[in-house]
């Protein structure tokens, strides 16, 4: 399994347990490095118009319960099973209407760039990847949208790099599949 460096790993320990004790500053480093994977997390899970609103959520609730966190350097995993748990929370709140598979606008995709093939593009993937099996969505959306690598996925959501590894792999070959379907369906 491939981990972070020692040193990046005692900074964060460093910061969550700093936090805990009640420097907000510590938290809003925490923030800052734990916030794609969150935003990743939820967007493979909720419609993308809500996904900035949970992440507030999100680390309010981590905020809040931090206290409670037993094992400082879990906290990745610890704060993706918050996030998790918050999705899921949001589905039974909102009801059978707020589909996954909902469709995905060029509006709701962040725009990297102002092309709008791009742009359009972004959404057919990311529509297409949220109908992928939930143990590939997750690390393809941190992968694809929020550029994290694979020994990044594993060390911040606390999966093992084989297990964030073959999801990748497996993930990967469905979309294409899907893709695939999609533009031979199109022609």
């Amino acid at each position: 399994m491939i981990a972070w460096p020692s040193s990046q790993s005692n900074e964060e320990d460093g910061l969550v347990r700093a936090a805990r004790d009640g420097d907000r500053a510590a938290f809003g480093r925490l923030y800052d490095l734990y916030a794609r994977m969150v935003h990743g997390i939820l967007l493979a899970r909720v419609p993308p118009r809500e996904v900035d609103d949970l992440v507030q959520e999100v680390f309010l609730a981590a905020l809040r319960q931090l206290h409670a966190l037993r094992e400082v350097p879990r906290f990745g995993a610890w704060l993706a099973a918050i996030t998790r748990n918050r999705a899921n929370d949001h589905y039974r709140k909102s009801g059978p209407e707020a589909a996954l598979t909902e469709p995905v606008s060029e509006e709701q995709i962040e725009s990297r760039g102002n092309d709008p093939a791009a742009q359009q593009e972004a959404a057919v993937i990311l529509a297409v990847v949220r109908t992928l099996p939930e143990a590939y969505r997750e690390p393809l959306v941190l992968r694809l949208v929020e550029g994290m690598t694979g020994p990044e996925i594993a060390a911040r959501t606390g999966l093992t790099h084989g297990s964030v590894r073959v999801n990748l792999c497996r993930g990967m070959q469905l979309l294409r599949e899907k893709l695939d379907e999609k533009a031979r369906g199109a022609s």
